[in-house]
């Protein structure tokens, strides 16, 4: 494969079929779903000495994808309205970080406090 077809392959890959899915109707409620997509995609080529002295060659490419619920929006009665997915993971990894700045921070205040006695 080279680098034109990875390119043509990676333009597929990105449509808006990815971020925006099918469309959910239950009763007079719609529901369409919502991603965040990223991706990402590279390659080189060279060419250098082999081992027994001899000229070598390559190259190489590679792509790739991901994608993350972003939420939903929610069609009702003529109005939009937007429902953000809760990442729990990214919630309780920021209650763990400010924790341990917290704890960080009040053993420096102690540390300081004795040391004036």
């Amino acid at each position: 494969m080279n680098i034109m077809e990875l390119l043509e392959e990676s333009k597929d890959a990105a449509t808006v079929k990815r971020v925006f899915g099918d469309p959910i109707q239950h009763g007079d409620i719609t529901v369409i779903p919502v991603a965040r997509v990223t991706q990402g995609g590279g390659g080189g080529q060279g060419q250098g000495k082999g081992e027994k002295g001899d000229e070598g060659g390559g190259s190489g490419g590679g792509f790739g994808f991901g994608a993350t619920p972003a939420g939903v929006f929610v069609l009702k009665n003529g109005d939009a309205l937007w429902r953000p997915a809760v990442d729990v993971n990214r919630i309780v990894i920021g209650g763990q970080f400010v924790a341990v700045v917290l704890l960080l921070t009040l053993r420096t205040i102690f540390k300081r406090r004795r040391r004036k006695r």
